[in-house]
């Protein structure tokens, strides 16, 4: 299992007024929780406000379950970079006898996975994944590529944290940008000053900063430090609890590693390139707590208006 990091007190103390006030229902496992009607509404009105921002972009909709193909997983190379961050599906396939012992075992709480065997499947780690073999599947690209808005589907990181912010289970609303890379880095530093105006619109103190992933191990080390020196990534950081800010949201500029791995081509032959922005919806509706407290009648009717709260 994934060690378990305490959250600070300042985190420990948020978490605890979020359950407090029902906006945060604890599940008994770290970065769990169902949230209640208030955080949810705040949560929506973040998506739709998203929605708005990108309406210029005429983006094609798809939706993908929070589930992946286990093949796809292993064909971008996730296991290597992160396997400490992936989630996989296990199943029941035995006999009367061994269930039966199965739930022998599981009722004392122990030890059952001797009883499971690994599925074709595993819990989506980023929104964006299923994205790119659904757009190879239709052939090389049309001039000036596609845009995608894959929705803020649930994804899965296997991180447990006493952290409100480091969920395990969240909604990650990300787009896509498929084409020459020219216009994909474009469209993905268009998105970065546009996202820093949408969060300050929102009373949020919102700054962009270079970044990386959270690549696993020593060689994962080097690749942050080419990620960061080639600033393939951005992150938006806001206050939410803690010393340091938080990421809300990033954009990630990928180069042929994805469409490289399902033979995907520009219309006039060459590999294209993508990138993708993500926002963490319920890191920006923690924000949004933090900075105008638990009660969301009390907000700025300004803030209050712009995410359609009543």
């Amino acid at each position: 299992m994934a060690t378990f990091r305490p959250g600070t007190p300042d985190q420990s103390a948020f978490l605890d007024a979020l359950i407090a006030h029902g906006l945060l229902i604890p599940s008994g496992v770290p970065g769990v929780y169902g949230r209640g009607s208030a955080f949810e509404a705040v949560r929506v009105g973040v998506d739709r406000m998203i929605d708005r921002a990108a309406a210029p972009d005429g983006a094609e909709s798809l939706r993908f379950p929070p589930l992946l193909p286990r093949y796809q997983l292993e064909a971008i190379g996730y296991l290597k970079n992160f396997p400490h961050l992936a989630g996989t599906i296990f199943g029941f396939d035995g006999s009367e006898l061994e269930a039966n012992e199965q739930f022998e075992i599981a009722s004392r709480h122990e030890d059952w996975s001797a009883f499971q065997g690994m599925s074709d499947l595993v819990l989506l780690p980023a929104a964006c994944y299923p994205v790119y073999p659904a757009i190879a599947a239709r052939g090389p690209l049309a001039a000036g590529g596609c845009t995608i808005d894959a929705g803020g589907a649930y994804v899965f990181r296997q991180e447990p944290s006493g952290d409100p912010a480091r969920l395990q289970m969240f909604h990650q609303r990300e787009i896509v940008r498929l084409g020459e890379p020219e216009t994909v880095i474009s469209w993905r530093d268009t998105w970065r000053d546009r996202s820093i105006a949408l969060l300050q619109g929102v009373g949020l103190d919102a700054h962009f900063d270079v970044a990386s992933d959270p690549f696993f191990g020593r060689q994962g080390r080097m690749l942050a430090a080419s990620q960061r020196e080639q600033a393939l990534k951005f992150e938006v950081l806001v206050q939410i609890a803690g010393d340091e800010p938080t990421a809300v949201a990033s954009f990630n500029y990928h180069h042929d590693h994805f469409t490289s791995t399902y033979g995907l081509e520009l219309a006039g032959g060459g590999i294209a390139h993508t990138a993708c922005l993500g926002f963490g919806l319920e890191r920006i509706s923690l924000a949004l707590f933090h900075a105008h407290g638990l009660d969301v009648a009390a907000w700025p009717d300004e803030v209050r208006t712009e995410l359609a709260l009543r």
